[in-house]
């Protein structure tokens, strides 16, 4: 299928997609719609072969995007750059050490000083349970106290870039990139996917992106396994949303302590680290205690547990397990690939090198769904406004 008939593809799917996503935040993949979600993708396909196509697809003529991020980032930091680049607002990155929060400005302040000209807040906030989601929702708000008194022209939209609890603009870039493998979104039904942990020599990753995929692949019908060793839960909360999830779409969902057993007959493999629960709401603790003798402490123990465990990494023999022995490998990235980032970790380099180039289309969706997102929250007619640009590029017969 050329381009063209892609477009056209995806315009019809929005015209029978009843989304709700203007003026609205984006924050949770599990606190939207089907069509919400279904909606995003579309768009963020057509606005990709827009850009192939070297076709503007600007919504604005001024204004400015404003990045929080409170945590490390290279492809989420670019990716919402380059999108709200591409819509045409100027970028600015909120540095909170060189702000006045560091002297004591409360967010409701901060949120509203940074926000006069703002169509757009990503925010960043992953690394501490209970915290990050509760932070945007405040950041929320307060740009709502700020518009409807009078303050703002505009309010600006809230876009989740990770949080403690899901990482929607990487949940659905994983599955942007199915949709495009297997051909359809139908497709995806019944396949079995392997969200798996890995070992990491480095601990206090985030809970996120596991916790966004169980609850994003099981409301598309899929089987989708969760495997970790003993001990390294996720936030039972988002476990009780996967297996609703999952009844409702017919697909399933479970969990085992083998990763063995998810690898088996599995038709998509996501083998990735993160840290248990009640690891991160320690070490949130005592970052709020400032206590470093007993963080080092629980870092030594972390490394510990997590090298008892090396044996849980992706490598060419775990990869035989899986159906036909062809199973897709997803990463958000950066993996930790053995005998290249680490001595030892998630991946053997002989498996990552061989879906390298996947995992890059992968990541390469990320700008396209905030695009979406932001577009679909500030455009009230989306398909007039994709059809004109369309028109407008020479593609009249659309």
């Amino acid at each position: 299928m050329n381009n063209k008939d892609k477009i056209k593809s995806c315009l019809l799917e929005l015209e029978r997609l009843q989304p709700e996503l203007y003026e609205k935040d984006f924050l949770l993949t599990w606190e939207n719609s089907l069509d919400n979600l279904k909606a995003i993708m579309a768009t963020a396909e057509i606005l990709q072969m827009l850009h192939w196509e070297k076709k503007p697809f600007k919504i604005f003529d001024y204004g400015l995007a404003v990045s929080i991020f409170r945590d490390n980032s290279t492809r989420t930091r670019f990716s919402f750059a380059s999108a709200v680049n591409a819509l045409g607002l100027a970028m600015a990155e909120l540095d909170e050490v060189k702000s006045q929060i560091a002297h004591g400005e409360t967010v409701r302040e901060t949120a509203n000083m940074i926000s006069f000209l703002t169509e757009v807040i990503g925010i960043r906030d992953d690394m501490y349970p209970g915290e990050g989601h509760s932070y945007m929702l405040e950041v929320a708000q307060a740009v709502n106290d700020g518009f409807q008194n009078g303050v703002l022209a505009q309010r600006p939209m809230i876009v989740n870039l990770q949080s403690d609890l899901d990482h929607p603009t990487q949940c659905l870039a994983d599955l942007l990139k199915l949709k495009s493998y297997f051909g359809d979104l139908n497709q995806l039904r019944g396949k079995k996917i392997a969200m798996s942990w890995a070992y990491s020599p480095s601990y206090g990753k985030p809970l996120s992106v596991p916790q966004g995929i169980i609850n994003l692949m099981s409301r598309f019908g899929m089987d989708v396994v969760l495997a970790y060793p003993e001990g390294y839960d996720l936030l039972p909360e988002t476990i009780d949303i996967a297996k609703s999830f999952a009844e409702q779409s017919g697909g399933s969902f479970r969990i085992t302590h083998s990763m063995i057993d998810a690898f088996t007959d599995a038709d998509i493999v996501y083998p990735k680290s993160w840290a248990p629960l009640n690891v991160m709401q320690e070490r949130t603790r005592l970052l709020r205690e400032k206590n470093q003798q007993a963080l080092q402490e629980l870092e030594k123990q972390c490394l510990a547990e997590n090298a008892r465990h090396q044996d849980w990494e992706c490598t060419e023999e775990m990869m035989k397990l899986t159906r036909n022995g062809n199973a897709l490998y997803e990463h958000c990235l950066p993996a930790d690939i053995s005998g290249v980032s680490c001595p030892k970790g998630e991946v053997e380099k002989s498996v990552f090198e061989r879906y390298r180039i996947h995992t890059y289309q992968e990541a390469g969706y990320k700008p396209f769904i905030i695009a979406a997102m932001i577009f679909l929250s500030k455009v009230k007619n989306p398909i007039f406004n994709l059809k004109s640009y369309i028109k407008y590029n020479g593609t009249s017969e659309l």
